[in-house]
């Protein structure tokens, strides 16, 4: 690495006050902090929190939580690839070279686009690149289907940090989740890109070759919201991932691998992942007792770990910006999260994922939620300071 400071070393006084690059130094401020920890140090006056990590590094360890999602998702990708061709010996690395093939596009377009953005915003604002976009920039991929066009992602990422959040004054102050706002506007902008049977699964054939006679593409939960209870996998087959979806939503288990990481690190709040899974048990316990459809039928074990929701629970409802600040208000926040998601996919059987719009309007609410958290508290203090 030594190489590398002294470069940066060597060019910086062109892009400092008075350089002929000096309206570039956010973005030359931004390649130095990446890759080395910043020379500057607190005052030595007055209260300062002193830390090890900072908003960058931060951002990176949920990047690395984010990796087992990544790296399953191009592996099934493959695989739900091959076995749309009826190939059923398509070895585990033919499966994960054609997955990446496919899924490192949609992470390259998302972060050149994303990034050059916040550069831009960050040049004609002069300030500092904010490193929230790192998060965002895994994020959008994950959530999106294999076939979705590129220029569709580029979009989709400038419509999420513009409007999403640099309107609101860049990270920290954005009221919305940025990935999430990237995937609404692409469901409503272009719903035929976002939903259906085709967009899950990538059947690109090469000459000679056809999609096996009777294979759906659809996900679990699009064939559960039309009925079709046989095509449903099984709790174990829906917990490993092994069926169509989101790029990196699929797989329960690597979003449970990544919450250990959060939780680990102490930047994931384990209770809201935790609360999000508990309301969402309770929905669906609530409705398996009816079970007038087939949506309703399923355990609520089954509800967890299909779809989107453990994707949500961990990645998405944990925002730290977008979500509650207070103790209890988290607990709250996930649990009407977790019921939320249930209640839509149950009565919208047009879209039967509904943890998109749930933590979306739960993200609204989080700062009433809040509010009200924090007045009972006043209130309760002053009952006591009166007696």
């Amino acid at each position: 690495m030594k190489p590398f400071r002294n470069l940066l070393e060597k060019i910086k006084p062109n892009f400092e006050k008075g350089g002929k690059l000096e309206k570039f130094y956010p973005a030359y401020n931004a390649f130095e902090t990446f890759l080395f920890v910043p020379g500057h140090t607190a005052p030595a006056n007055g209260a300062h929190v002193r830390d090890a990590i900072d908003l960058k590094r931060t951002m990176i360890l949920v990047v690395v939580s984010l990796i087992p999602c990544l790296l399953f998702g191009m592996w099934n990708v493959g695989y739900q690839h091959y076995r749309a061709l009826g190939i059923a010996d398509a070895s585990f690395i033919d499966n994960f070279i054609f997955g990446a093939i496919k899924v490192m596009p949609i992470v390259i377009v998302s972060y050149a686009v994303g990034l050059g953005v916040e550069f831009t915003f960050a040049i004609i604002r002069k300030h500092q690149v904010n490193e929230g976009f790192l998060v965002t920039g895994m994020l959008i991929p994950l959530i999106l289907p294999v076939d979705i066009p590129l220029w569709m992602v580029a979009i989709a990422t400038i419509f999420a940090v513009v409007i999403g959040k640099e309107v609101f004054g860049g990270t920290g102050m954005n009221i919305l989740n940025p990935a999430l706002t990237a995937r609404v506007f692409l469901f409503f902008a272009y719903p035929t890109k976002m939903s259906g049977t085709d967009v899950w699964v990538n059947t690109q054939v090469q000459k000679g070759q056809q999609v096996v006679d009777g294979f759906s593409g659809a996900t679990p939960l699009g064939d559960a919201a039309s009925g079709f209870s046989d095509k449903i996998p099984g709790v174990w087959q829906s917990f490993v991932g092994i069926i169509p979806g989101s790029i990196g939503e699929t797989s329960a288990l690597a979003c449970l691998i990544g919450a250990a990481i959060l939780i680990y690190t102490g930047i994931g709040s384990w209770r809201i992942i935790l609360s999000v899974f508990v309301g969402g048990f309770v929905m669906a316990t609530i409705f398996n007792l009816f079970g007038l459809n087939t949506l309703m039928q399923l355990s609520p074990i089954h509800h967890l770990v299909l779809g989107g929701f453990a994707f949500g629970a961990v990645f998405m409802a944990t925002d730290p910006v977008t979500a509650t600040q207070t103790n209890t208000g988290k607990y709250m926040y996930g649990f009407l999260i977790g019921l939320l998601a249930i209640l839509l996919r149950v009565f919208n059987p047009a879209y039967p994922e509904g943890m998109m719009l749930a933590i979306l309007f739960m993200n609204v609410m989080a700062p009433l939620i809040d509010h009200y958290v924090v007045q009972a508290n006043i209130r309760r203090r002053l009952k006591r300071a009166k007696i």
